[in-house]
């Protein structure tokens, strides 16, 4: 069977089949934004990676400083999404044999932006020839045990909220990873689902809904979004990486109520046989197909 069949998420589930944890220390494996790993009495390894491939990610047009910035703060966000702070990152480009000195440094700039700001450390990596420009990116960080999110703990009448505005055109280049979004939310607050908006939010939501068995009900006018967009474009828009989370009502009353502006309340979790649904401007409500940005 072609993988154009299977699709992106067909293909990761047959490849999940094939894997079978046998360490006991594996607590997560497929299936989440990061590998996550015993380590100790109060803390899990986070693993993850991304790969950025020119012509699939970007464009050659744009500027290997916002190139570098963009692959670094993608695997920043898996981290975020789980509640930890990043601590080691490897880094492997693969570049033609055309690209000068100065073309390296300013992806390492790029880079460099992150490292700075959330004080972690490029340890390695690897280089090859390759006809496009790749950026394959793998990060170690730490989480409490207390405090690592999944995506399979959304609950009947959580609420769900997003960090952030939606929709920007230019967002995948200019986004913040939410390292210190997810550290406020998890010290403070019982969440109990999370991941990044890396795919749209329709399709992001459906991993929660679908790990956790359950359904949503989102409402149009809290959704916070750049009204230039079309709304339908909005809610399955790639690239947002802002975190997507839930929490019980009691909890996000009092996460309200610190009136902290980057924190919105769009939707609550319902039972699984209501699916998922949207109510309008006019308070009509909508069956909502699931679309987003997928590879195959």
């Amino acid at each position: 069977m072609r993988i154009s069949k299977l699709g992106e998420f067909g293909l990761l589930e047959r490849i999940k089949k094939l894997m079978k944890h046998k360490d006991p220390l594996v607590v997560k494996g497929i299936g989440d934004d990061c590998a996550v790993i015993d380590l100790d009495k109060k803390r899990y390894i986070l693993f993850s990676c991304d790969m950025l491939i020119e012509d699939v990610d970007f464009r050659e047009n744009i500027s290997p400083y916002l190139i570098g910035r963009k692959a670094m703060g993608m695997v920043l966000s898996d981290v975020a999404s789980k509640g930890g702070l990043p601590k080691y990152t490897l880094v492997s480009l693969g570049l033609s044999k055309n690209k000068t000195l100065d073309f390296v440094k300013k992806i390492y700039q790029g880079f460099m932006y992150w490292v700075k700001r959330f004080n972690f450390e490029i340890v390695g990596g690897d280089i090859s020839r390759a006809e496009k420009l790749i950026i394959d990116i793998s990060v170690l960080g730490f989480v409490e045990k207390k405090n690592l999110v999944l995506r399979n703990g959304a609950k009947v009448n959580d609420i769900i909220f997003i960090t952030g505005k939606l929709g920007r055109k230019d967002k995948h280049l200019y986004f913040l990873p939410r390292i210190e979004e997810g550290r406020y939310l998890v010290n403070n607050f019982r969440i109990n689902s999370m991941i990044d908006i890396s795919d749209g939010l329709l399709q992001d939501l459906s991993h929660i809904l679908q790990q956790s068995k359950v359904g949503a009900v989102l409402y149009k006018n809290l959704i916070p979004y750049d009204k230039k967009i079309n709304f339908d474009e909005v809610l399955n828009q790639g690239e947002e990486y802002e975190l997507l989370f839930t929490l019980p009502p009691k909890e996000a009353r009092r996460l309200l109520s610190m009136k902290r502006g980057v924190y919105h309340g769009i939707g609550q979790i319902v039972s699984s046989d209501y699916g998922v649904r949207l109510i309008d401007e006019n308070f009509q409500e909508r069956k909502i197909k699931i679309r987003g940005f997928r590879h195959f």
